[in-house]
């Protein structure tokens, strides 16, 4: 009976195995130059003051030409001196500094985006850095493909040791579902560090990002825009376009940050997305319950390394492509210790619910 549990890993598997030959086939995008299309980048910060800085010194070495880029940095109730620094900054030609007309990142963006003049809309946070190509990358691939939305790779940064490993790689499994699920035309998740879409597709779409909730306004706005008719959702595949952004330091508000993601999932529409959150779940809940079982009863023991050892195969090939894409390939070699962390850090996530969704 114990053995039968096996089958509950198949789905998960195939699936799995379905994204990495995916992400294999993805071919890196070569940029050409390319001018005269306005877009407007738009940042939603708060309390930014140490991050900020870095940020808006890459936007000023940007390549693409000064005059067709703006930056509109929406202050979102800062207690800090986010603001200050911002409006007193020389460096960008077409620099705008706003007070969010509302609470919370949502509230801030909505306000960026309502006085920006470009077309397409880039998002990013305050606390990434970005490459010299990074506008010119992402306007060169939309000025030849013309899709509604794109997604752009994020590449994880965190402190030393295991901690900082570990987050590593689980950031680094999501940025490969985010690439396999969007090159294969079913895009389930994006993240707002790297996202660009049209302006008339935020103002489709922006009743459908639930301003009642503070965390989303990246997915849900990519669910709505999938969910329409003809819509082209891309993944953009360079390094010139890729985002490094900064992962929490400390385990606490990791789990922290992660509850606040996972907390706006009971609002999700997508099908294919809830799938996928059920089949990723049912695996990790059953890995953590044979280990717990294990400890028990010695007999329950030859299961469980029979299903660690399933779920490694597809976990490694996934997160081993997306590693040596990133140009992170050390981080695999904490891949075995933290597989055995993994579900109980589910379990953490889960637990910290009440507390991630109570302080946002």
């Amino acid at each position: 009976m114990q053995w039968m549990l096996i089958i509950l890993l198949a789905p998960y598997l195939v699936l799995m195995l379905k994204m990495f030959s995916v992400l294999k086939r993805i071919k890196v995008f070569q940029p050409v130059k390319i001018s005269g299309i306005f877009v407007s980048v738009v940042v939603a910060c708060r309390n930014e003051e140490l991050n900020l800085p870095g940020l808006l010194s890459d936007i000023a070495g940007q390549t693409y030409d000064n005059d067709c880029f703006e930056l509109i940095i929406a202050d979102d109730n800062s207690t800090d001196l986010t603001f200050k620094i911002a409006s007193e900054f020389k460096g960008i030609r077409n620099l705008k500094v706003l007070k969010s007309n509302g609470s919370g990142k949502k509230r801030a963006l909505k306000t960026a985006i309502g006085a920006s003049k470009g077309s397409v809309i880039i998002t990013t946070d305050a606390d990434c850095r970005v490459g010299k190509q990074w506008i010119s990358a992402i306007v060169s691939y939309y000025s030849g493909q013309k899709p509604h939305m794109i997604i752009g790779p994020v590449i994880p940064e965190c402190a030393a040791g295991f901690t900082g490993r570990f987050c590593e790689l689980e950031f680094l499994g999501l940025q490969a579902v985010t690439a396999a699920t969007a090159a294969a035309g079913s895009p389930v998740m994006c993240n707002g560090a790297n996202l660009a879409f049209t302006k008339d597709v935020y103002y489709r779409h922006c009743d459908n990002i639930h301003f009642d909730l503070n965390t989303g306004d990246d997915i849900f706005l990519l669910h709505s825009l999938k969910a329409e008719k003809d819509s082209r959702i891309a993944w953009l595949e360079s390094p010139e376009a890729a985002v490094k952004s900064k992962l929490p330091d400390r385990i606490i508000p990791f789990l922290d940050q992660r509850a606040r993601w996972i907390s706006k999932a009971g609002h999700y529409k997508d099908s294919q997305t809830i799938m996928l959150a059920i089949v990723i779940l049912t695996a990790t809940i059953l890995l953590a319950g044979l280990f717990i079982s294990a400890i028990i009863y010695i007999s329950v023991l030859p299961v469980l390394l029979a299903a660690f050892a399933i779920k490694s195969i597809p976990d490694y090939l996934l997160l081993s492509n997306t590693s040596t894409r990133y140009g992170m390939k050390k981080a695999m070699r904490w891949f075995l210790p933290s597989l055995i962390l993994y579900p109980f850090y589910v379990l953490a996530v889960i637990f910290s619910l009440p507390a991630g969704t109570a302080r946002h």
